[in-house]
């Protein structure tokens, strides 16, 4: 078994201003601060439970602000926290996926 069960990974890539979109333009590392306090909050956290890191880029910056939970391997867009919020309790915490927030 892994270290553990959900690990999910926030783009937070941020490039020059002229270059191709980025996540952390659209708000990516407020997004994931606010997911990781609010699986902590949730108790979700730890070892065995879910664990939410940033990433650099995943090349998928124009789909909107992206993460990847594993090991399912699922990808998400987002907008606000309204939809982190449906990703925690959804996917992370009751192991359904999201399939409008889906890439």
């Amino acid at each position: 078994m892994s270290y553990y069960s959900r690990h999910v990974f926030f783009c937070c890539n941020q490039r020059e201003a002229g270059e191709r979109s980025s996540c952390n333009q659209k708000g990516a590392t407020q997004m994931r601060d606010y997911a990781k306090r609010r699986v902590k909050q949730l108790g979700l956290d730890g070892p065995g439970k879910i664990r939410i890191n940033q990433s650099g880029c995943l090349d998928r910056c124009e789909e909107g602000p992206c993460i990847v939970v594993y090991p399912d391997a699922v990808w998400y867009t987002y907008v606000d926290r309204a939809d982190i919020d449906e990703i925690i309790e959804e996917h992370l915490r009751n192991g359904r996926v999201v399939e409008r927030l889906r890439i």
